[in-house]
Protein backbone atom coordinates (compact mmCIF):
# COMPACT_ATOMS: atom_id res chain seq x y z
CA UNK A 1 0.00 0.00 0.00
CA UNK A 2 1.02 3.90 -1.15
CA UNK A 3 0.49 5.66 2.02
CA UNK A 4 0.21 8.88 0.05
CA UNK A 5 -2.70 7.12 -1.84
CA UNK A 6 -4.86 7.25 1.36
CA UNK A 7 -3.45 10.56 2.46
CA UNK A 8 -5.11 14.31 3.09
CA UNK A 9 -3.76 17.41 1.41
CA UNK A 10 -5.50 20.62 1.09
CA UNK A 11 -7.65 19.76 -1.74
CA UNK A 12 -8.47 16.56 -0.19
CA UNK A 13 -9.35 17.95 3.16
CA UNK A 14 -11.31 14.69 4.08
CA UNK A 15 -11.25 15.41 7.50
CA UNK A 16 -13.34 18.54 6.95
CA UNK A 17 -16.58 18.56 8.87
CA UNK A 18 -18.91 18.80 5.91
CA UNK A 19 -17.24 15.77 4.35
CA UNK A 20 -17.19 13.83 8.05
CA UNK A 21 -20.74 14.74 8.50
CA UNK A 22 -21.83 13.31 4.87
CA UNK A 23 -20.18 10.14 5.11
CA UNK A 24 -21.35 9.48 8.55
CA UNK A 25 -25.43 10.12 7.54
CA UNK A 26 -24.57 8.32 4.93
CA UNK A 27 -23.26 5.04 6.98
CA UNK A 28 -20.64 4.64 4.06
CA UNK A 29 -18.03 3.04 6.51
CA UNK A 30 -20.22 0.13 7.03
CA UNK A 31 -19.97 -0.44 3.14
CA UNK A 32 -17.64 -3.53 1.17
CA UNK A 33 -15.30 -1.56 -0.82
CA UNK A 34 -17.12 -2.41 -4.23
CA UNK A 35 -20.15 -0.06 -2.52
CA UNK A 36 -17.94 2.14 -0.88
CA UNK A 37 -17.09 3.39 -4.42
CA UNK A 38 -20.36 3.19 -5.54
CA UNK A 39 -21.65 5.55 -3.29
CA UNK A 40 -18.99 7.77 -3.38
CA UNK A 41 -19.20 7.80 -7.17
CA UNK A 42 -22.87 7.82 -7.52
CA UNK A 43 -23.05 10.67 -4.94
CA UNK A 44 -20.55 13.22 -6.70
CA UNK A 45 -21.84 11.67 -10.18
CA UNK A 46 -25.99 13.05 -9.97
CA UNK A 47 -25.81 15.02 -6.64
CA UNK A 48 -23.16 17.26 -7.62
CA UNK A 49 -24.26 18.35 -10.43
CA UNK A 50 -22.21 19.46 -13.49
CA UNK A 51 -21.10 23.37 -13.47
CA UNK A 52 -18.00 25.06 -13.25
CA UNK A 53 -16.92 26.30 -10.21
CA UNK A 54 -14.24 29.08 -9.44
CA UNK A 55 -11.02 27.36 -10.22
CA UNK A 56 -9.72 22.98 -10.88
CA UNK A 57 -7.98 23.58 -7.70
CA UNK A 58 -10.74 24.68 -5.04
CA UNK A 59 -10.44 21.76 -1.72
CA UNK A 60 -13.14 18.94 -2.42
CA UNK A 61 -15.02 20.79 0.84
CA UNK A 62 -15.69 23.62 -1.49
CA UNK A 63 -17.05 21.45 -4.13
CA UNK A 64 -19.45 19.92 -1.33
CA UNK A 65 -20.51 23.26 -0.50
CA UNK A 66 -21.29 24.59 -4.31
CA UNK A 67 -22.95 21.43 -4.89
CA UNK A 68 -21.42 21.38 -8.49
CA UNK A 69 -18.27 20.79 -10.46
CA UNK A 70 -16.57 19.74 -13.65
CA UNK A 71 -14.29 17.17 -14.35
CA UNK A 72 -11.56 18.48 -12.00
CA UNK A 73 -13.66 20.00 -8.92
CA UNK A 74 -16.02 17.06 -8.73
CA UNK A 75 -12.43 14.55 -8.90
CA UNK A 76 -11.16 16.54 -6.44
CA UNK A 77 -14.32 15.63 -4.14
CA UNK A 78 -14.45 12.27 -5.11
CA UNK A 79 -10.84 11.27 -4.27
CA UNK A 80 -11.58 12.70 -1.16
CA UNK A 81 -14.48 10.79 -0.64
CA UNK A 82 -12.74 7.85 -1.64
CA UNK A 83 -9.75 8.33 0.95
CA UNK A 84 -11.88 8.92 3.90
CA UNK A 85 -13.38 5.65 2.88
CA UNK A 86 -9.86 3.98 3.32
CA UNK A 87 -9.94 3.27 -0.62
CA UNK A 88 -6.67 4.06 -2.51
CA UNK A 89 -6.63 6.73 -5.13
CA UNK A 90 -4.54 8.89 -7.58
CA UNK A 91 -4.54 11.53 -10.00
CA UNK A 92 -4.34 11.18 -13.60
CA UNK A 93 -3.76 14.20 -15.74
CA UNK A 94 -4.72 15.30 -19.22
CA UNK A 95 -5.82 17.61 -22.09
CA UNK A 96 -9.10 17.84 -23.98
CA UNK A 97 -9.87 19.64 -26.92
CA UNK A 98 -11.74 22.97 -26.54
CA UNK A 99 -14.11 21.61 -28.74
CA UNK A 100 -15.20 18.90 -26.26
CA UNK A 101 -17.33 21.62 -24.41
CA UNK A 102 -18.32 23.63 -27.47
CA UNK A 103 -22.40 23.49 -26.52
CA UNK A 104 -21.57 23.68 -22.71
CA UNK A 105 -19.85 26.71 -23.32
CA UNK A 106 -21.86 29.34 -24.92
CA UNK A 107 -20.60 30.55 -28.23
CA UNK A 108 -20.16 34.45 -27.04
CA UNK A 109 -17.79 33.21 -24.15
CA UNK A 110 -15.95 30.12 -25.95
CA UNK A 111 -13.20 32.63 -26.84
CA UNK A 112 -12.26 32.35 -23.21
CA UNK A 113 -11.43 28.20 -23.36
CA UNK A 114 -7.71 27.37 -24.09
CA UNK A 115 -7.16 25.08 -27.26
CA UNK A 116 -6.39 22.65 -24.86
CA UNK A 117 -8.37 22.90 -21.66
CA UNK A 118 -6.35 20.95 -18.01
CA UNK A 119 -8.49 17.38 -17.65
CA UNK A 120 -8.47 14.96 -15.07
CA UNK A 121 -9.64 11.48 -14.35
CA UNK A 122 -9.48 9.05 -10.78
CA UNK A 123 -8.21 6.13 -10.92
CA UNK A 124 -9.07 3.84 -8.15
CA UNK A 125 -7.57 0.74 -6.55
CA UNK A 126 -10.11 -1.90 -6.47
CA UNK A 127 -9.96 -5.54 -6.11
CA UNK A 128 -6.24 -5.42 -7.04
CA UNK A 129 -6.56 -3.23 -10.40
CA UNK A 130 -6.28 0.34 -11.22
CA UNK A 131 -10.03 1.07 -12.18
CA UNK A 132 -10.18 4.67 -14.23
CA UNK A 133 -12.98 6.60 -13.24
CA UNK A 134 -14.03 9.77 -15.50
CA UNK A 135 -17.95 8.80 -16.04
CA UNK A 136 -19.05 11.03 -12.89
CA UNK A 137 -18.41 14.23 -14.49
CA UNK A 138 -22.10 15.22 -16.40
CA UNK A 139 -25.06 13.97 -13.76
CA UNK A 140 -28.32 12.16 -14.85
CA UNK A 141 -30.27 14.81 -15.69
CA UNK A 142 -27.99 16.65 -17.95
CA UNK A 143 -26.70 13.52 -19.84
CA UNK A 144 -30.09 13.23 -20.34
CA UNK A 145 -31.41 16.58 -21.91
CA UNK A 146 -28.13 16.21 -24.53
CA UNK A 147 -29.21 12.72 -25.43
CA UNK A 148 -32.94 13.79 -25.72
CA UNK A 149 -31.18 17.25 -28.16
CA UNK A 150 -29.41 14.65 -30.12
CA UNK A 151 -31.63 11.70 -30.63
CA UNK A 152 -30.69 10.78 -34.00
CA UNK A 153 -26.43 10.47 -32.00
CA UNK A 154 -26.41 7.05 -30.97
CA UNK A 155 -22.72 6.95 -31.67
CA UNK A 156 -19.73 8.76 -31.06
CA UNK A 157 -20.47 12.49 -30.26
CA UNK A 158 -18.21 15.80 -29.37
CA UNK A 159 -19.61 18.51 -27.31
CA UNK A 160 -21.90 19.89 -24.52
CA UNK A 161 -18.86 18.55 -22.23
CA UNK A 162 -18.86 15.29 -23.99
CA UNK A 163 -16.40 12.96 -26.07
CA UNK A 164 -17.75 9.39 -26.56
CA UNK A 165 -18.20 6.56 -29.02
CA UNK A 166 -21.87 5.92 -27.58
CA UNK A 167 -24.02 8.99 -26.78
CA UNK A 168 -26.99 6.45 -26.46
CA UNK A 169 -25.39 4.38 -23.78
CA UNK A 170 -22.02 5.89 -22.76
CA UNK A 171 -21.83 3.33 -19.82
CA UNK A 172 -20.93 6.01 -16.85
CA UNK A 173 -22.40 4.06 -13.52
CA UNK A 174 -20.05 2.24 -11.57
CA UNK A 175 -19.84 -1.59 -12.26
CA UNK A 176 -16.18 -2.20 -11.19
CA UNK A 177 -14.99 -1.23 -14.63
CA UNK A 178 -13.97 1.93 -16.29
CA UNK A 179 -16.10 4.73 -16.73
CA UNK A 180 -15.31 7.53 -19.32
CA UNK A 181 -17.69 10.32 -20.69
CA UNK A 182 -14.75 12.62 -22.24
CA UNK A 183 -12.56 10.31 -23.11
CA UNK A 184 -12.22 10.60 -26.56
CA UNK A 185 -11.47 14.13 -26.72
CA UNK A 186 -7.79 13.56 -25.10
CA UNK A 187 -4.67 15.15 -26.45
CA UNK A 188 -2.15 15.59 -23.80
CA UNK A 189 -1.87 12.50 -21.60
CA UNK A 190 0.50 14.25 -18.33
CA UNK A 191 0.69 10.84 -16.17
CA UNK A 192 -0.26 9.80 -12.82
CA UNK A 193 -0.10 11.96 -9.79
CA UNK A 194 -0.65 11.11 -6.14
CA UNK A 195 -2.80 14.22 -5.77
CA UNK A 196 -4.38 16.96 -7.31
CA UNK A 197 -2.27 19.37 -5.45
CA UNK A 198 1.27 18.23 -6.75
CA UNK A 199 -0.48 18.23 -10.56
CA UNK A 200 -1.95 21.96 -9.98
CA UNK A 201 1.51 22.87 -8.41
CA UNK A 202 3.30 21.28 -11.77
CA UNK A 203 0.89 22.12 -14.27
CA UNK A 204 -1.10 25.04 -12.74
CA UNK A 205 -4.67 25.80 -14.18
CA UNK A 206 -6.46 26.72 -16.69
CA UNK A 207 -6.39 30.27 -16.72
CA UNK A 208 -4.75 33.25 -15.61
CA UNK A 209 -4.52 37.22 -14.97
CA UNK A 210 -7.10 39.00 -16.81
CA UNK A 211 -8.68 36.06 -18.05
CA UNK A 212 -8.59 34.03 -14.98
CA UNK A 213 -11.00 37.15 -13.21
CA UNK A 214 -12.89 37.19 -15.96
CA UNK A 215 -13.93 33.67 -15.70
CA UNK A 216 -14.44 33.55 -11.68
CA UNK A 217 -16.18 36.99 -11.65
CA UNK A 218 -18.44 36.73 -14.37
CA UNK A 219 -17.86 34.39 -17.17
CA UNK A 220 -18.41 31.39 -15.76
CA UNK A 221 -22.03 32.19 -14.18
CA UNK A 222 -23.22 32.62 -17.46
CA UNK A 223 -21.64 29.34 -18.49
CA UNK A 224 -23.66 27.63 -15.49
CA UNK A 225 -27.20 29.39 -16.79
CA UNK A 226 -26.33 27.74 -19.57
CA UNK A 227 -25.60 24.30 -18.32
CA UNK A 228 -28.47 24.60 -16.08
CA UNK A 229 -31.06 25.72 -18.56
CA UNK A 230 -30.14 22.34 -20.42
CA UNK A 231 -30.02 20.23 -17.72
CA UNK A 232 -33.67 22.17 -17.13
CA UNK A 233 -34.76 20.84 -20.40
CA UNK A 234 -34.99 17.44 -18.94
CA UNK A 235 -36.24 18.19 -15.63
CA UNK A 236 -39.41 19.93 -17.33
CA UNK A 237 -40.18 17.04 -19.61
CA UNK A 238 -40.82 15.01 -16.53
CA UNK A 239 -42.37 17.42 -14.70
CA UNK A 240 -39.85 18.08 -12.13
CA UNK A 241 -39.22 21.98 -10.85
CA UNK A 242 -36.17 22.79 -11.64
CA UNK A 243 -34.04 25.23 -9.54
CA UNK A 244 -31.46 27.70 -10.85
CA UNK A 245 -27.57 27.40 -10.73
CA UNK A 246 -25.42 30.32 -9.69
Amino acid sequence: MKESYLSETTILDFNHEAIQRLINERNWQALDDFNKIGAAYSFVKDEIQFGYNRSDDIAASKVLADGYGQCNTKGNLLMALLRALGIQCRFHGFTIDQQLQRGAIPVYVFWLAPKYIIHSWVEVLFDGEWINLEGFILDHNYLNSVQAKFSKDKGSFCGYGIATTCLDNPQTEWTGKDTYIQKEGIHDDFGLYDSPDEFYSEKGTNLSGVKRWLYESVIRHLININVNRLRNASKQSRGENAQPQS
